[in-house]
């Protein structure tokens, strides 16, 4: 039989609807073999949705699901290649640790040798070989999640399903599991399909992002695409703080170049969008992106915006300025600290010059999409 080449997984035309009330739109999305990917976005977005239509837990109300290029959309969960890690590990309390992993293989009736081999691989794979006769009350948060995930994992899965595993976990903790999943995903080699609505978890772990907002796909890329170049104001919004200025397009000046006012002074944008003069645009810039200058008396090179510092908060490696530009916009800037450079020293009230590298910024239109 010829092997499949395509997505491992896809959605075509998926439409939700709990009564009248919709909870996906149309929705196609393709899940390639051997990736991370995951759903980001606000509670109530449709990314836990579109993964409980993966698992067969809910049914599309209108749309196709396909598996390895198979139609699966009627399929019932437990005859899919497909396994879950809940946000509650739906751990069987009264059953070991070696009990709970085993659990599927015993309903399949799997030789008993063949189980324990598994089973013994599976909690190597999550670093738990020394806990198999351990109950689930006496692991911490951590242990019972390597638990779920061995409990998945010993299956087989094509596909391995995450809604939110880290939820319980404290902030350490959850930064060490972070790497274990990536870790044991690249082991494995099989899809992780990852549900968060953090955005630093869903850079730090993900060949690609889909961020999700009412239903609706927004923009689909790798964390680099999705942070650099976001489609809309949305997405810009939702991964990471971003300054807006209102400008207006004065020239076109060449292929992706054009000239415009910001705040009375002219810059030069670039973008592969296209506007014509006389646009009004939104451009956005993150805080680490602007140039901030104390000495506005020595030479300075380029257009730039003025203001005075608001407040100042150092971080260690960073200071975060808020600063009031002179036309009253605030924005947010994030310096790299450099303690040799004792002429460097933000002060609050201080009046400073604003800039940024040409092309740095991303230009949309005013309404932001």
């Amino acid at each position: 039989m010829k092997k499949y080449s395509g997505p491992i997984l896809e959605l075509k035309g998926v439409s939700k609807y709990y009564g009248s009330s919709p909870a996906l739109h149309d929705i196609n999305l393709q899940v390639e073999n051997g990736e991370f990917l995951t759903l980001l976005g606000p509670s109530g977005c449709g990314k836990t949705t579109i993964l409980r239509i993966f698992s067969g837990f809910e049914t599309p109300t209108k749309g196709d699901v396909f598996l390895n290029g198979g139609l699966i959309t009627d399929i019932v969960p437990e005859k899919r290649q497909v396994n879950t890690v809940f946000q509650n590990y739906a751990l069987f309390p009264h059953m070991s640790v070696s009990d709970n992993v085993s659990f599927g293989l015993r309903m399949q009736k799997k030789p008993k040798a063949e189980i324990k081999t598994r089973v013994n691989e599976a909690l190597r794979m999550v670093h738990l070989e020394d806990y198999a006769s351990r109950m689930p009350a006496q692991l911490s948060g951590g242990q019972q999640q390597r638990v779920a995930i061995a409990r998945a994992v010993v299956n087989n899965p094509m596909v391995l399903l995450l809604d939110e595993p880290f939820s319980a976990l404290d902030y350490k903790l959850r930064k060490q599991m972070q790497f274990e999943i990536k870790h044991l995903q690249r082991q494995l080699g099989i899809t992780f399909i990852f549900v968060t609505h953090d955005q630093e978890e869903a850079f730090a772990m993900s060949d690609r992002v889909v961020v999700m907002n009412q239903g609706y796909i927004e923009q689909t890329g790798t964390p680099k695409e999705i942070y650099e170049e976001p489609e809309n104001l949305f997405v810009a919004r939702f991964v990471g703080e971003i300054n807006q200025l209102q400008a207006a397009i004065l020239s076109v000046e060449g292929e992706n170049e054009y000239l415009a006012d910001i705040g009375g002074v002219s810059f030069t944008l670039r973008t592969r969008r296209s506007f014509s003069a006389g646009d009004k645009v939104m451009v956005l810039l993150r805080p680490e992106d602007l140039k901030i200058n104390l000495h506005q008396d020595k030479g300075l090179e380029g257009p730039q915006l003025y203001g005075h510092i608001d407040e100042c908060i150092y971080k260690g490696a960073t200071v975060d300025l808020t600063i009031t530009l002179d036309n009253g916009v605030k924005i947010q800037a994030a310096e790299f600290f450099n303690e040799d450079d004792a002429d460097i020293s933000y002060d609050t009230g201080e009046r400073v010059a604003v800039s940024w590298v040409a092309g740095w910024e991303v230009v949309l239109n005013y309404a932001g999409e």
